[in-house]
Formats: C-alpha cells, structure tokens, sequence
C-alpha cells in the first residue's frame, strides 16, 4: 500500500471541532429564515361574541407551534387600548425569532415574556414580540370591548 500521508493542521482540527458541536436543529434550518415573514396557506379562525376573525400564519416556527395546537377554546380579553389578548396553554417556540419592522394593526402576534397572543388592532412597538401571520379582510371584530370565549381552528 503507497500512500501519502497528510498532516492535520491546527485550522482544520478546530473546524471540525466547531462544526461537529452545532446543534441538529441549526443544521436543518440552513436555506430556511425561521422569522420569515411569508405568508403560508395555513389559515386559522377565531370566534368569538358571534363575530369571526380570519388571519393567514407566516412560515416560521412559533406559527407552526401554534398550529399544532389547534384547536383551541380559550378566552380573548382587552389589552391596553390597541389589542387584544388570548392566554395561551403553554408557551410557543421562539426557536429563530428575531425583530421585524413595519409592525402595524392587523398583526397577530406572540407576546415572548408572557407566552400569549397578542392581536392588535391599533399601532404598536414592543420588544418580545414574534409575528404569526395577518388578518384578512379586517379586523372590526377586535374593537369590540370586553372578554369573550375565543374558538381557535384551522380552516
């Protein structure tokens, strides 16, 4: 057997280290902006006071932690005086989120610090948010003050 041997260098050994020690889930996410702010075909329902809301999710992991809990029967009650809110079971994933700009009425959101659903019907600027997706065709149903059984689902 003729060979030839080649040394290791310092440079390649510390690469190797560096890139063995990544965790699984960064290497799946490569091509893939996990606070992407595009919309999915995923649609999901609120209701609630007789009144239907529907909102488009964005294709990002919070989004789809969400949907993956649907459906669900809670309460969604007045925040402050440009949202509304709905307490979720559990906290979502925040794997990949980041800030976003452009923040406007219409948002469905998630609020990180408290783990709830932040709806808003009013400008807004807050840190700790991630941004779910949108409403469509308006969202008149939010300025309805009070708290209200909420249904959750997919459509």
């Amino acid at each position: 057997m003729t060979g030839r041997f080649t040394p290791i260098t310092r440079r390649a050994l510390v690469g190797g280290a560096l890139a063995a020690s990544l965790p699984i889930g960064a290497k799946a996410q490569t091509g893939r902006d996990p606070a992407s702010q595009e919309p999915t075909r995923l649609r999901i329902k609120l209701s609630f006071n007789d009144l239907t809301l529907t909102a488009v999710l964005y294709d990002n992991p919070s989004a789809r932690d969400l949907a993956s809990l649907l459906p669900l029967d809670l309460a969604i009650e007045d925040f402050g005086s440009n949202e509304k809110i709905v307490r979720l079971p559990r906290k979502l994933t925040e794997d990949g989120s980041g800030p976003f700009g452009n923040e406007q009425p219409g948002d469905l959101c998630y609020f990180k610090p408290w783990g709830n659903l932040a709806l808003f019907h009013d400008n807004y600027r807050w840190d700790g948010l991630i941004r779910l997706g949108r409403f469509e065709g308006g969202f008149e149903p939010l300025l309805v003050r009070g708290k209200f059984p909420v249904r959750i689902e997919r459509i």
